[in-house]
């Protein structure tokens, strides 16, 4: 089974984020200007300050310029990240995921000696995962029990230009880190089939558009992109094994859990400190009976979802205790993504209580933890489409 010691590495990258938040992040995240706004602003500041900590590339291999981080350092420090500002954490995330898959398996050598030397010297360079199409249902288990129906064609082409390369046309809708990055991997049908295409942002025919939070809710940035006529060199097209990766990356770590953690986290922490303030009946309300145990219920909540999530992360860099039977068969990132996200709503609402009618005002931090927390139950597939998913694996129909 996975150590719970963590190593001295791990604890120092931690501990390296964790003062970073402490000094640079969380003065700025809640601040009521910030919090006010039901659209705020991204910290685009704050996000470069911590690509030059590495947090871009740490999933990179160290021959290739990164930390070589496995999965549960890079979800170390996304909950160190989400408990400062869960925007900040969902754009590195992002970025960091998909650069160790584009770079580390699906390019090829040609193609990193292109695109890496950018990638590494602009801390504001970021990537973005465009699969998604505005007719086309992507959510898992909708076919519970039956036979999955073909794929859908995907709408988003790239054909073939008389004097070589790609010309690519249709639509992405809800790209995460869309406004933001700098090269995006593509999902497209060509002639023989499909694939993974690499689209600079600079793309002659390529337009994002960003979407509001009123429009939408997600963290980070996000955004539709638009390919029209869009021309895209011939050598651009991934031919690395895409088997499963053109699925939304919170379906492969358990990441996206971790960010949840990380604002649930701070949540607590800040019913913790206002219960140690706040005299009531001529001590603080820490030590009145009702308040202690909700605080003690929430902070059980968090060890029992961080003790999960780092069960899906081991697993995910040790695929072979699922065959040798020291994991169950069960899809372990699903489970976590289901038992995580209604603890950690759940926990977050609780220490909003803490604080009484303060808990809801718009200048008060733990309306958006409750906000941020809630939109974990439903982004990407949902909790109902992975229980629905774990359901199949339970029958062994899939």
């Amino acid at each position: 089974m996975y150590d719970l010691h963590l190593s001295e590495e791990q604890l120092a990258i931690r501990d390296t984020v964790r003062d970073f938040v402490a000094n640079e992040i969380a003065a700025i995240a809640i601040h009521p200007d910030r919090l006010e706004p039901f659209d705020p602003p991204l910290p685009v500041a704050l996000i470069d300050k911590a690509s030059e900590l590495g947090l871009r590339t740490l999933a990179l291999a160290e021959d290739r310029g990164g930390a070589g981080a496995d999965t549960l350092t890079c979800c170390l420090v996304a909950e160190e990240l989400a408990a400062g500002d869960v925007d900040v954490a969902s754009v590195l995330a992002q970025t960091a995921s998909l650069g160790g898959l584009l770079f580390g398996r699906l390019m090829s050598a040609e193609q990193r000696d292109r695109f890496l030397p950018a990638f590494l010297e602009d801390n504001g360079y970021h990537l973005a995962l465009a699969t998604r199409e505005p007719t086309t249902d992507t959510a898992l288990g909708i076919n519970y029990h039956r036979p999955a129906s073909e794929a859908p064609a995907l709408e988003t082409v790239a054909a073939a230009a008389p004097g070589g390369g790609w010309v690519v046309d249709g639509i992405k809708t809800r790209v995460a880190n869309a406004p933001v990055a700098k090269l995006f991997a593509v999902s497209v049908a060509t002639g023989s089939g499909s694939g993974l295409l690499l689209v600079p942002h600079d793309a002659p025919g390529l337009t994002v558009t960003e979407i509001d939070r009123d429009g939408g809710w997600y963290h980070g940035s996000c955004g539709e992109v638009t390919f029209t006529d869009c021309q895209v060199p011939a050598e651009n097209l991934l031919s690395g094994d895409q088997s499963g990766d053109q699925a939304d990356l919170s379906e492969i770590s358990p990441i996206n859990q971790a960010i949840n953690l990380g604002v649930a986290r701070a949540a607590y922490a800040a019913a913790v400190d206002y219960g140690k303030l706040r005299v009531q009946g001529g001590r603080p309300i820490i030590e009145h009976q009702a308040i202690g145990n909700k605080l003690a219920e929430v902070a059980i909540s968090l060890d029992v979802s961080r003790s999960i999530i780092w069960q899906a992360a081991w697993a995910c860099d040790n695929p072979q205790a699922r065959a040798d039977g020291s994991l169950s068969a069960l899809p372990q990132s699903l489970v976590s993504q289901v038992a995580s996200a209604e603890m950690l709503h759940r926990a977050a609402k609780d220490a909003a209580e803490c604080f009484g009618a303060m808990g809801v005002m718009r200048d008060m931090p733990l309306q958006k933890y409750i906000h941020d927390t809630r939109m974990f139950l439903h982004s990407g597939n949902g909790n109902t489409d992975a229980k629905l998913a774990i359901a199949e694996a339970l029958a062994g129909y899939r």
